[in-house]
């Protein structure tokens, strides 16, 4: 008898792998009736003949590159991949990675795309466009991608804590209650990528750092890819600051929206002054997205093109 313990790959979710009440748990022993399995955590302890193990271990692998990859795991598919029969996955175009249930999710425009193209040859991107251009979701898309394919070890997301409206001071709760609700777009986008109980494994280890601007004086960013959202409000020294932050092996995405700053009128915006003092250098990549890249509700684009017009409109009456 030989007894061995395979511990789970560290993009798997344990919740989808063992199956609703440890159905698939069940399932492998239907499967393997000569072997006794058990599992804890994300660790799986299997007992039998050495070649009844061995070859378990081999539909394990397989099937946990599959769990990881697809963010599920079906009856169907367990008892195929056993069966040593072939899974047929539909083929998608612009495929970035697969979200939550297995959703593909995907680069739906052409400067999306560029987005996704560019970050192959660049490790600092300038994604600028309007609301709902799909920039930042496709940002975080592609540091999930780099994350479960272990080329980063972790993603950092960060905003700009710009008061519109409300006073930080006036919001009820504590500083992390204050700030969450600037953040909750970045959260939104993760939780379409990645199961519920990894996220939340991953945000408690450090993994996934989701934090405002000001928490990142002094760090240096290894190994991660590193986003700043909403970077058309940040001030000149912050986003300076911001961009330094870079290390060994990382890669920085800036998204932001220019006709959207609400900073004082007597402020000017970081994300402009960057874009003209940065524009000649070497290894920077920026990409335009406007109102054709708008994958909200229909009403989205036809609202920013409305506004577009009254802003030319009104530029025209300004000029002498």
């Amino acid at each position: 008898m030989l007894e061995r313990i395979i511990e789970l790959q560290e993009t798997v979710d344990p919740v989808i792998f063992y199956g609703v009440n440890n159905s698939n748990m069940q399932l492998f022993k239907n499967l393997y009736p000569k072997l006794k399995l058990m599992a804890r955590g994300n660790v799986v302890k299997v007992l039998g003949d050495a070649e009844d193990v061995a070859n378990f271990e081999e539909v394990l692998d397989k099937l946990q590159a599959y769990c990881a990859e697809f963010n599920k795991l079906e009856e169907q598919t367990i008892i195929d991949m056993v069966k040593g029969n072939a899974i047929q996955e539909s083929k998608v175009d612009n495929l970035i990675l697969h979200g939550i249930n297995g959703r593909p999710i995907v680069a739906r425009t052409p400067n999306q795309q560029k987005l996704v193209d560019e970050y192959k040859k660049n490790d600092l991107l300038f994604a600028i466009g309007p609301a709902g251009s799909g920039k930042t979701y496709t940002a975080i898309a592609l540091a999930v991608r780099s994350l479960k394919n272990k080329q980063v070890k972790k993603i950092v997301l960060s905003r700009p804590a710009v008061e519109a409206g409300e006073k930080l001071g006036f919001l009820p709760g504590d500083m992390k209650e204050k700030i969450d609700p600037y953040l909750q777009p970045l959260y939104d986008a993760l939780q379409d990528m990645i199961p519920g109980a990894k996220l939340k494994e991953y945000m408690e280890n450090g993994t996934i750092q989701i934090a405002p601007l000001a928490f990142m004086r002094g760090r240096t960013l290894n190994d991660a890819v590193i986003i700043l959202d909403e970077a058309q409000n940040t001030s000149t020294q912050q986003i300076k600051m911001f961009l330094t932050r870079m290390g060994l092996n990382s890669k920085v995405i800036v998204t932001g929206d220019v006709t959207q700053i609400d900073l004082p009128p007597s402020q000017k915006s970081g994300l402009i002054d960057a874009l003209q003092i940065l524009k000649t250098v070497k290894g920077i990549s920026k990409i335009e997205f406007d109102v054709q890249d708008i994958v909200r509700h229909k009403l989205v684009m036809r609202i920013v093109e409305a506004y577009e017009k009254v802003k030319k409109l009104n530029n025209m009456e300004t000029k002498p």
